[in-house]
């Protein structure tokens, strides 16, 4: 088992909801969500049941027609799993729920009866054409899921007493010996390739980290999105399609922005929003926008026009990027783990920095400011962050590269212009952390662990 920190959220809130308690679990599709809540059934409750609705008989479909016979309802969840259930101790989980809304609905009269406790999981359960015709239940708590972090996955490859030790020197503000710099920095290239997907993960480690294990996994997932696209986006699907597949295309472009000229003649923003929307909202990608002033709030001064879209697993982004044959006659696994493949080397570090800023619950936004002297961008921040506070604003700017020669100069102006406001510049390289001219400098397999 790869041991998931939603867990440990998850026993929260059973712990500290008095009463029934009704948990919604989003995430995408094949990040581990029904494994979560399966052992959350065995190790926390005296029982529980399963209802998994992509596979589930028409007699249990049709006992959401009448909530005034919940007693019905219980009895014939039992009968049919052949489980017992006991009052304040069971729990029912309904998987997949996008897939009936009607039971989501019912969670409002579920949760007042207080017999049980409820959770469900969904992909793409906040799509509108999943929940239009429903009332969204108010007494469900809503958690988000994520792909395999790269502490979960250094946790199931037996590196604890290394995230131990990287995260001592974080906060000590020194380097790492420079033999465990190289195995954190090979561990989270691994991470890379891999991804945060169970499956792959699962299969790169029980194949003696063979990475095309891994790659098979992600082909399938990837593919089981493609379907998800043609049966959940109706009548944009066309538009998620061409933006989800020319993912890969449009960061390797210096820019890395969506390019919309490229899909459709003539096709602009308000075109394309509920596709956009569809894609973030499904949690299969991350989207970053462009703010215009970021001395008063990122969401205030958003661009709509320019955005950036990651994929929310960079491992997905590798088989998505690469064909099969690529993979295996020209040895990239080898290329990238040698770091001899730079521009695709920068999409997948800077893709892997915005599945963590995503993780950590932020939303993405980078800046850009063009100078009519040069006729091109003079600075270029690839991620803002913010403290978030309403009393003492402060901003992070945060370079991300691939490389270890680069420059600093647009960094360096962004802090002279927002000084007033920054808290502390910051570079996520592949070198060992260091601090120059102000700027603290860290690799990012500590990006990905310290806070």
């Amino acid at each position: 088992m790869i041991k998931r920190k939603i867990y440990k959220k998850i026993q929260e809130w059973k712990e500290t909801t008095n009463g029934s308690r009704a948990l919604l679990i989003e995430g995408a599709r094949r990040i581990g969500k029904s494994t979560v809540v399966t052992e959350i059934g065995k190790n926390e409750y005296r029982s529980f049941i399963l209802v998994d609705f992509s596979n589930v008989r028409k007699k249990i479909l049709d006992l959401f027609d009448n909530l005034n016979e919940l007693d019905v309802l219980f009895q014939t969840l039992s009968l049919e799993y052949n489980t017992r259930l006991y009052k304040r101790e069971s729990l029912i989980i309904f998987d997949e729920i996008q897939k009936f809304p009607r039971a989501r609905e019912a969670i409002k009269y579920l949760v007042a009866d207080g017999r049980y406790d409820f959770i469900e999981t969904g992909s793409l359960i906040s799509i509108k054409e999943n929940v239009e015709s429903i009332t969204i239940p108010s007494e469900e708590r809503k958690l988000k899921m994520y792909p395999v972090d790269f502490e979960e996955f250094l946790v199931y490859m037996g590196e604890e007493l290394l995230i131990e030790y990287i995260r001592d020197c974080y906060h000590k503000q020194v380097p790492l010996d420079q033999s465990f710099h190289k195995k954190a920095m090979r561990l989270f290239k691994e991470y890379i390739l891999v991804g945060g997907m169970p499956q792959a993960v699962a299969a790169y480690k029980n194949n003696a980290r063979d990475f095309f294990a891994a790659d098979v996994e992600k082909r399938d997932i990837l593919n089981l999105y493609r379907d998800d696209i043609r049966k959940a986006a109706r009548k944009y699907s066309l538009r998620v399609s061409a933006i989800f597949e020319n993912i890969p295309g449009y960061l390797s472009t210096h820019e890395k922005k969506i390019v919309l000229s490229e899909i459709e003649k003539g096709a602009n923003f308000a075109k394309y929003d509920d596709p956009l929307f569809w894609l973030d909202d499904s949690m299969i990608c991350n989207l970053c926008y462009k703010c215009n002033d970021p001395c008063v709030g990122f969401g205030l001064n958003k661009n709509d026009s320019a955005v950036k879209c990651y994929m929310g697993d960079t491992g997905l982004l590798v088989s998505l990027a690469f064909s099969e044959n690529e993979l295996t006659e020209n040895k990239l696994f080898a290329d990238i783990m040698d770091g001899k493949l730079s521009l695709n080397e920068g999409m997948l570090y800077e893709n892997v920095i915005a599945q963590i800023i995503a993780a950590k619950g932020k939303k993405l936004f980078f800046y850009t400011r063009y100078s009519d002297e040069k006729h091109r961008n003079d600075i270029e921040i690839d991620f803002l962050l913010s403290n978030e506070s309403r009393t003492n604003y402060r901003i992070t700017p945060v370079e991300v590269k691939s490389s270890k020669n680069y420059s600093t100069v647009s960094i360096g102006k962004f802090v002279e212009i927002f000084k007033r406001k920054i808290d502390r510049p910051l570079i996520v390289h592949p070198k060992n952390l260091s601090v120059v001219d102000g700027i603290l400098r860290i690799p990012a397999y500590m990006f990905a662990l310290c806070d």
